[in-house]
């Protein structure tokens, strides 16, 4: 297997997309740009002050022209084009920079606040989620959701089966595994739970019978070879998956900061997917280091 996080550097250096990064407050920050900047991995675009920017009115009028039907005024759209995170995917959504990270500072809610007011949603996958992408050495996961939709449906669930999917070969090369995660495994147990991620699974199948899937299978029925040899032999997957769909927030929440912390992986994310320009988001716990990271991800999501 190759080395995901290299390979997605020398993309990156090939590309070199301008990445805004709106939290020029933040030391981390600060301290990301310098890294991007000194290997060229992509043209880090910087605003200190959005108030004194030339392009605030464009993006005030950006904002009133997509959020007037739902009661915003000019005065408003000013107060909010002068918000750096909202700034900032106003300069992704004009073309003054390809994509954006941002989120140390600020709570998820108000980075896909900022991508639903000045991008809008994909036509192919109208929904926006998110996924992390989970890297240990030459190993390379992708959880989904861990970041965004609290209880997804089935419908929902298949959405960010297949939009995670899709990123997780645009990043790695490699085909989707997916699995549709559960505390069953093949009908071990009944609940409403386990028949909503059934569900997910089934019409997934039928939506992306190219993409291997299975589901509802517990976490080491889908990771474990010998596991899924004994639980479930027939699966596609042969415990051998790469893309983990969680049934609900809590789940995928849990999962990637155990995995994270106590499984030695890093952990890249929330990658916000289903907008119509990469538009990433982050924990607030993270370093510089991993600012630099989803930068990288960005530059690869315009491939």
């Amino acid at each position: 297997m190759v080395d995901v996080l290299s390979q997605l550097r020398e993309r990156a250096k090939r590309r070199r997309a301008r990445i805004v990064l709106p939290e020029t407050l933040d030391p981390r920050t600060v301290s990301a740009r310098a890294m991007l900047e000194r290997d060229r991995l992509c043209e880090v675009v910087w605003v200190e002050d959005p108030r004194h920017d030339p392009r605030l009115q464009e993006v005030a009028a950006l904002l009133y022209s997509r959020r007037k039907h739902k009661g915003l005024d000019e005065a408003g759209a000013m107060a909010l084009a002068v918000q750096p995170v909202i700034f900032g995917a106003g300069l992704v959504a004009l073309g003054h920079a390809d994509a954006g990270v941002t989120g140390a500072a600020h709570a998820t809610a108000d980075v896909i606040r900022a991508g639903l007011f000045c991008l809008g949603t994909a036509e192919a996958i109208p929904l926006v989620s998110s996924m992390f992408l989970m890297v240990r050495g030459k190993e390379v996961l992708s959880f989904a959701d861990c970041g965004v939709v609290p209880d997804p449906d089935p419908d929902q669930l298949v959405h960010i089966a297949a939009a995670t999917a899709q990123n997780h070969q645009r990043f790695t090369g490699e085909p989707a595994r997916v699995a549709f995660l559960s505390f069953s495994t093949r009908g071990s147990a009944d609940h409403d739970k386990v028949r909503k991620v059934r569900a997910a699974a089934e019409r997934f199948r039928a939506a992306h019978p190219a993409i291997a899937s299975d589901g509802e299978l517990q976490f080491d029925a889908a990771y474990v070879p010998a596991v899924a040899s004994r639980k479930c032999k027939d699966s596609p997957l042969q415990g051998r998956a790469n893309v983990f769909v969680f049934p609900d927030l809590d789940a995928g929440n849990l999962a990637y900061k155990i995995t994270e912390r106590l499984g030695g992986f890093q952990a890249f994310g929330p990658l916000l997917q289903g907008l119509r320009k990469p538009y990433l988001d982050l924990s607030r716990g993270c370093s510089a280091e991993d600012i630099a990271g989803v930068a990288v991800i960005a530059s690869a999501m315009l491939d």
